[in-house]
């Protein structure tokens, strides 16, 4: 019987510290990075047990290219920022993870700063 509970251990310990290496590699491991660019068309709060902040970013002008991102809860700077440029031109760093758990959000995609910029679709001069 102690020669089973020993194995029992074991088997629990490997799942265990498997799960753990898993989700720090998911979580602190990016796989791409970069920035991105458009008209914020959506900021929201969804979620039926675990509220996450999702977005949508337009990259045309037909809309028929929607760039969608998750931001973190923790990241309040960030979420007031989308929330007061939305409907706005704006530049956004992301960072891209190999999957996403529940509780962080729906997308791979998730914004790590935000910037306001001048839309390309408009005359930035003024006179011409």
């Amino acid at each position: 019987m102690a020669k089973f509970k020993k194995i029992l251990f074991y088997v629990i310990l490997f799942f265990t510290l498997g799960f753990i290496a898993y989700t720090a590699f998911v979580y602190y491991v990016p796989y791409s990075e970069g920035t991105r660019s458009g008209e914020l068309i959506k900021i929201s709060k969804k979620g039926y047990l675990v509220k996450t902040w999702e977005g949508e970013i337009s990259q045309g002008i037909s809309g028929a290219q929607i760039f969608r991102f998750s931001v973190e809860s923790n990241k309040t700077s960030i979420i007031d920022k989308l929330q007061e440029y939305q409907g706005y031109y704006v530049k956004v760093q992301y960072m891209e993870r190999y999957r996403s758990f529940f509780w962080l959000g729906d997308t791979t995609y998730f914004i790590t700063s935000v910037e306001k910029e001048q839309s390309p679709h408009f005359n930035q001069k003024g006179n011409e």
